[in-house]
């Protein structure tokens, strides 16, 4: 009788932990994405059923490659500034440090818009007329196949794809030198004492002991910037660059048609995002595998 009494306690309080397990997996559930998805999903119904929907997309899907292109040609130089910057951040050298802060400050104080105009529009033509300048000076001197070269530069050289990815670059990159002067400075001091003190110079202390670790720890953070990036890039379409944004907008002048080429427009840009995002989950669960 006792036995089978403590048998139906068992089973009651089995059943209890099931019930609140599911109740906890419901309140769990990411219905957001759900949610998310529907909105595409109903979206790419409307594109494939044709119609309206169908020409937007079709049209606008033409630059799609015009911007996971320039946002990772950007993203790439960023990175390279941005970790230089970072350590210029934190050097210990009164110039370095002093330049890469008015760089970092001068650019998070003006908006990205007021940026990329500068940029593409007054800082590479700026930079071209320079060059110019200094390639006819090479030529007094007698080194003529280099200053013929840069004599050549005129104002259109660079065009204007280019210009957008030097303004994002530059943009960004003073943003991740942040993200990776907070990483560097994560890492306890005492791995470059100790690094140091096994006969490692500063640099190889950096680059072997360091930055390993401090890029482990801004994985994610870093992850979120590239996001960020590429719905900025939607910026570039001011230049007339022939993004998805400057196709849509193309579009809806040409057709007035504002409902369907921007609905489509967010939904190309959600559908982007989301699989970055649910990657850069992925990487930072990955990277904090076998971490205490």
């Amino acid at each position: 009788m006792n036995q089978s009494h403590f048998q139906l306690q068992e089973a009651a309080s089995l059943q209890k932990r099931v019930k609140h397990m599911l109740v906890r997996s419901k309140g769990n559930f990411p219905w957001w994405i759900l949610a998310l998805l529907g909105m595409i999903a109903l979206t790419f119904g409307k594109v494939l059923s044709g119609g309206n929907f169908s020409n937007a997309f079709f049209f606008i899907k033409e630059g799609i490659s015009v911007t996971i292109l320039t946002t990772l040609a950007a993203f790439l130089i960023a990175l390279i500034i941005g970790l230089l910057t970072s350590l210029g951040r934190i050097s210990q050298h009164v110039l370095a440090r002093n330049i890469a802060t008015f760089y970092v400050e001068l650019v998070r104080g003006i908006p990205i818009l007021v940026l990329i105009f500068f940029i593409a529009l007054v800082g590479v033509p700026a930079l071209l007329d320079g060059l110019s300048q200094v390639g006819s000076g090479l030529n007094a001197w007698g080194l003529n196949r280099l200053g013929a070269t840069l004599g050549k530069l005129r104002n259109d050289s660079i065009p204007m794809n280019s210009r957008a990815i030097i303004a994002l670059s530059v943009t960004f990159g003073a943003y991740l030198s942040e993200t990776f002067r907070a990483g560097i400075q994560s890492v306890p001091k005492g791995q470059m004492e100790a690094a140091r003190s096994q006969g490692m110079s500063y640099a190889q202390a950096m680059q072997h002991i360091i930055l390993p670790q401090a890029i482990r720890n801004i994985l994610p953070a870093i992850g979120n910037e590239f996001i960020s990036l590429l719905k900025d890039s939607s910026l570039v379409s001011v230049l007339a660059v022939r993004d998805v944004t400057q196709l849509a907008r193309l579009y809806s002048g040409r057709t007035f048609q504002f409902r369907e080429s921007y609905l489509t427009l967010s939904v190309l840009y959600l559908s982007m995002t989301l699989v970055l995002s649910m990657l850069v989950k992925f990487i930072e669960k990955r990277s904090r595998r076998g971490q205490p």
